[in-house]
């Protein structure tokens, strides 16, 4: 047995003998810091113009409010485990939800924006733990149904969250300013930092862990997720390898990479358990993890993106316009409840995958006068899959572990979605750049002389631009109107092709798994556990 598995929380009290309604609370207080730790990843995502003339940033720099927030995040996540084990988990809750409230408060009163970034960066840093260690605590407080339950919620709102950010962002940008986008951490901030070390006492700390910690691993580690973040984010502005930077952190990723994978397998104390891979059903569920990372974050990436630049939506049109999968997320819940219990959990995620590649399948007709009612049917079917996928596949991969695994294993799992999430992101951008690109240069080869249609076009544009403007005034607005038209219909074409993209991954993560093992849910937490 490797050293990672002999090492045991020292729980205070048997969380069997708390009181259900006690576990309940001190649970749902755990998933209110996990929610807004979720929710702030994407509550700018809608409002980065507002934010950018806030604090007169352009484009360029407005989008590092969001990406320093995710780099920050993906780093710390992985080290959750180990940083519950050295503080417990009630105080490193604590702490994270103490830090990220402040760091909050710090961002709605940035003066510029290099402060909001750096702030930005501090409260993911701070937040991100309250992620990863309402997972471990759910198996430790529940068991036999209640765990199935407990990890439908998880599942709920580590995909729900992500998917409200642009509609919360952009309706209280639209009725109030930006800064409330992170006043509003406050009162929740304040209330978890309070109530949770309160009542969740589930193990004490070992600060002697200290000593013999992989510190290189925790450097390589953070080399290697810091500059992969920031090469996944800013390379398809800057043409990937083609731009200095972006060939250097590309690099240092790479090579800090394989130098922590070699450490992790090599260290007695890694502090990411690398070895859980070795089980196959939690190596299953980090390729399942990180395929729904991709298509919750990137259709949350495409769509308000699609709204704002092809429709000319607002931030409260984003948000309205996209709301719909958030609620039809939360009515499939008591329904994926129901049947938790009573059908395979590897039939359940089957079946919420096939519905997320569906509803890509149903975006790839978009257009470019698509709203809210067209994306209807294709949200419907979004959030229901995202509701019966996410879950089960956090019961099957993390319900097999022991204890004593689950808390540095549960930090991996999480990391995959980020992870996910930042490359499908990434793949994108870069798709919808080329294919728009691709698509224009086809469209204008058919903007000639000869072209019916497109000569019944230019007269009718001609004849709308020609009142109060001579004829060579009005041939100029006719082209640059030409030219936006065509440029329109490329940018839809290259989303159709991104949802197609998306699609693909999906309907491989389907077919996968049969592969899991089925896990039944056990009584109550490991005897290992005490």
């Amino acid at each position: 047995m490797s050293a990672v598995t002999e090492v045991r929380p020292v729980l205070l009290a048997d969380p069997q003998a708390m009181p259900t309604a006690a576990k309940v609370f001190a649970f749902a207080s755990m998933c209110v810091g996990m929610f807004i730790a979720l929710l702030d990843i994407q509550i700018v995502s809608a409002s980065l113009r507002d934010i950018g003339g806030g604090l007169s940033a352009g484009a360029d720099e407005t989008v590092w409010v969001q990406t320093s927030y995710l780099i920050a995040e993906i780093i710390v996540i992985p080290l959750s485990g180990w940083l519950s084990r050295v503080m417990s988990t009630r105080w490193l809750f604590c702490a994270s939800a103490a830090g990220f409230t402040v760091a909050s408060l710090l961002c709605g009163a940035a003066w510029n924006i290099q402060s909001m970034i750096v702030f930005r960066a501090l409260q993911g840093f701070l937040g991100g733990s309250m992620i990863p260690t309402v997972f471990t605590t759910a198996f430790v407080f529940f068991g036999g149904r209640q765990r199935v339950i407990a990890a439908a919620t998880i599942g709920a709102i580590a995909s729900l969250a992500p998917t409200l950010g642009p509609a919360v962002g952009g309706w209280i940008t639209d009725h109030y300013s930006w800064h409330w986008l992170f006043f509003i951490n406050l009162l929740p901030g304040l209330f978890v930092a309070v109530v949770v070390p309160l009542l969740v006492r589930i193990d004490t700390p070992d600060w002697s862990l200290l000593r013999g910690v992989d510190y290189l691993g925790m450097l390589l580690m953070a080399l290697f997720l810091g500059c992969l973040e920031y090469a996944l984010e800013e390379g398809p502005r800057y043409d990937w390898l083609g731009d200095d930077v972006i060939l250097a952190t590309a690099w240092v990723s790479g090579l800090s990479g394989v130098a922590f994978v070699w450490r992790s397998l090599t260290h007695a104390h890694p502090v990411v358990d690398l070895r859980a891979l070795k089980d196959r059903n939690f190596a299953l569920g980090c390729f399942f993890s990180f395929v729904t990372g991709v298509g919750i974050f990137a259709t949350i990436y495409l769509m308000p993106l699609f709204l704002g630049r092809v429709r000319g939506y607002s931030a409260l049109e984003i948000g309205t316009a996209v709301f719909s999968t958030g609620v039809f997320q939360i009515l499939a819940i008591p329904v994926y409840a129901f049947f938790a219990n009573r059908v395979d959990l590897r039939w359940l995620m089957m079946f919420g995958l096939a519905c997320f590649a569906l509803s890509m399948w149903e975006f790839a007709p978009i257009t470019h006068d698509w709203g809210a009612a067209q994306l209807l049917l294709p949200q419907a079917l979004r959030g229901i899959g995202q509701q019966f996928a996410v879950p089960p596949t956090v019961t099957l991969t993390l319900g097999g572990l022991a204890p004593a695994r689950l808390k540095l294993a549960s930090g991996l799992f999480n990391l995959m979605r980020n992870l996910g999430g930042a490359i499908g992101i990434a793949l994108c951008a870069t798709l919808l750049n080329d294919r728009t690109n691709q698509h224009f240069r086809h469209l204008a080869e058919h903007l000639r002389p000869g072209n019916e249609a497109m000569e019944q076009l230019q007269q009718s544009l001609a004849n709308g631009a020609a009142i109060g403007s001579d004829t060579l005034a009005a041939q100029g607005i006719v082209l640059r109107q030409l030219w936006g038209l065509a440029l329109r219909e490329a940018q839809t074409m290259a989303y159709a092709d991104c949802f197609l993209a998306i699609m693909v991954g999906f309907a491989v993560a389907t077919l996968m798994v049969p592969l899991m093992r089925k896990v039944a849910a056990p009584a109550g937490p490991s005897s290992d556990a005490h």
